[in-house]
């Protein structure tokens, strides 16, 4: 259960740290792309620094999750994964509510499985 916990924690720092570049560095490339109708073409530009904002708060998450990883006390790195993982979950959900319900499968889902994998270790 411990590795399977720690390859979830890992795959959601990932997909954060992807998000992080999308939305810091190729908000007008892959950022288009990823949400194309959901923003119309004109608006990527005007919005880069934005998302460059939201993709720091990213980092931050996927920061806190490789952090997780590393501590040596069981007690304190299943609290931090706790914590982090709920954050992605929360912003995942309030996604889903304000932007694309695709959101909650793609951010929320993946955290909340992880979170059930730390809590059974």
């Amino acid at each position: 259960m411990e590795i399977i916990s720690k390859i979830l924690i890992g795959i959601v720092a990932l997909e954060h740290l992807y998000i992080l570049y999308m939305e810091m560095f190729a908000w007008e490339t892959l950022g288009k792309k990823t949400f194309k109708g959901a923003l119309k073409d004109e608006l990527f530009q005007p919005t880069k620094t934005l998302a460059a904002n939201q993709g720091l708060y990213n980092g931050f998450l996927s920061t806190g999750l490789i952090w997780s990883l590393f501590i040596s006390n069981p007690e304190w790195s299943e609290n931090v994964a706790h914590f982090f993982l709920g954050c992605v979950v929360v912003a995942g959900i309030y996604g889903a509510l304000t932007a694309s319900k695709k959101i909650f499968f793609v951010q929320a889902l993946p955290a909340i499985v992880a979170l059930l994998f730390v809590a059974l270790r």
